[in-house]
Formats: C-alpha cells, sequence, structure tokens
C-alpha cells in the first residue's frame, strides 16, 4: 500500500465514551492530541470514495454507526484536512484543503478470517460515494503504525490561524506583473507570510531598492 500517511503521538488512554459505549460524532470525525493510535480491538483501513465526497461520506456514515448503534465494530473515521490563507488586493481568503483526496480513514474491528463484519460492510458499502477499501482479496490491508502516526498528525483539528502558504522562496528571480513597477525584473530579498507579502530588490536608476507586494503581483521570471 502506498505510504500516504504518517506520525504524531504515542498511544495514550482513549477518551472516556458516552452511556452507549460509543463516542460523540464530532470526536470520532476529529482526531485529539493524546488520541490513541488504535482503540482497543481495532485497525485503522484505507477507504476509497468519490472526489469531493470524502466529507459527506465521513459524516452519513458517522450518522449510520450512531443509529444503528456500532460503535463497538466502527470507531473514528477521519478526513485530514489543511487550512491555507490567501491575500489578494488586501483581501483575505481561507480555503481548506484535503490532504488525501479520494479517501477516507476508518477505524473498524474485522472478523477473525480478516473479514468486514457482514452488517458494517453493507452499512459502508450502501453510503453513495462510497468505493472499495484498500486490500487485496476482500480483505482491508491494516494501516502500518507510522501511516496511522501521520495520517493523525494530519488530521488534528486546527485551532489557530490557518497559514499562509507562499510558492516563492529568498533568492529567487521574479517578474511584477502588476503595480506601479509592473514589468521590473528583481530578487526575492525576505518572505512575510503572516503579511502574505514578498520583499523584492528592484533595480531603481541605477540602485537596489526593496519593494513589497503582494504574492499574486509578481511571478516567477522564465530563463532559457
Amino acid at each position: 500500500m502506498r505510504e500516504l500517511f504518517a506520525i504524531l503521538h504515542s498511544p495514550e488512554e482513549a477518551p472516556a465514551a458516552g452511556s452507549n459505549g460509543t463516542l460523540p460524532p464530532d470526536d470520532l470525525g476529529h482526531a485529539k492530541p493524546g488520541d490513541p493510535l488504535n482503540r482497543p480491538g481495532m485497525n485503522w483501513f484505507v477507504l476509497r470514495v468519490a472526489s469531493n465526497k470524502e466529507s459527506g461520506v465521513r459524516d452519513t456514515l458517522l450518522r449510520k454507526v450512531q443509529i444503528e448503534n456500532m460503535g463497538h465494530l466502527v470507531g473514528r473515521i477521519l478526513v485530514p484536512t489543511e487550512k491555507t490563507k490567501t491575500i489578494k488586493a488586501g483581501k483575505q481568503r481561507v480555503t481548506e484543503t484535503k490532504l488525501y483526496p479520494g479517501y477516507v480513514f476508518v477505524e473498524m474491528k474485522l472478523e477473525d478470517d480478516g473479514r468486514i463484519p457482514q452488517d458494517v460492510f453493507f452499512l459502508i458499502k450502501e453510503t453513495t460515494g462510497v468505493g472499495d477499501f484498500v486490500g487485496t482479496k476482500g480483505r482491508p490491508t491494516p494501516m502500518k503504525q507510522h501511516e496511522i502516526e501521520k495520517m493523525l498528525a494530519a488530521s488534528l483539528k486546527v485551532e489557530d490561524q490557518p497559514t499562509v502558504k507562499l510558492v516563492f522562496e529568498k533568492g529567487e528571480n521574479v517578474t511584477i506583473k502588476e503595480g506601479p513597477f509592473q514589468g521590473y525584473e528583481g530578487t526575492v530579498d525576505e518572505l512575510l507570510p503572516d503579511k502574505g507579502m514578498v520583499r523584492v530588490l528592484v533595480t531603481i536608476f541605477g540602485r537596489q531598492a526593496p519593494v513589497e507586494l503582494e504574492e499574486w503581483q509578481i511571478g516567477k521570471t522564465d530563463k532559457a
């Protein structure tokens, strides 16, 4: 199986369950610091789903598990995402990107022969957007420990402000596309991710001067 995933926390005591022995859907749909790698008797498996249906599949499965009281067979169901912030013309936009498009991670208990319990199989397979589990001969392949660790790290619920991702690097040659210095070429001097800006050194009247620009105002210089 491809190593799509990997590490964060060592196993610790699982959060207390509710009166029916299961955790609330919100707890099962997000990873938390200190969560165990696996709940007792369960392993993690990779479920293929239709593109752009990952969150819908997760939410539907969580509801079904709660309604059917199958919390002893199915645990957490996760869709790792990353929040990023972009700034254009002074306006901020936050986007949430799925780290593993087309996949949902399901924690569940298999039969002794490695097959999915029949009730769980139909609960999952009858959900719109669901494909097959990653595995061979009808038996899902459990994720390896380092894959689980990475996946759980990526699934932690983001409480802080999303980060600004800048695609340029210090020392890179760029061309200014917008603004009063349009058409000038320069060199990236400093990245200012908190402001969503890039400081570029531009030669003006024979002298280098620093100019702060938003990322969308510059482009990579094509060199032959």
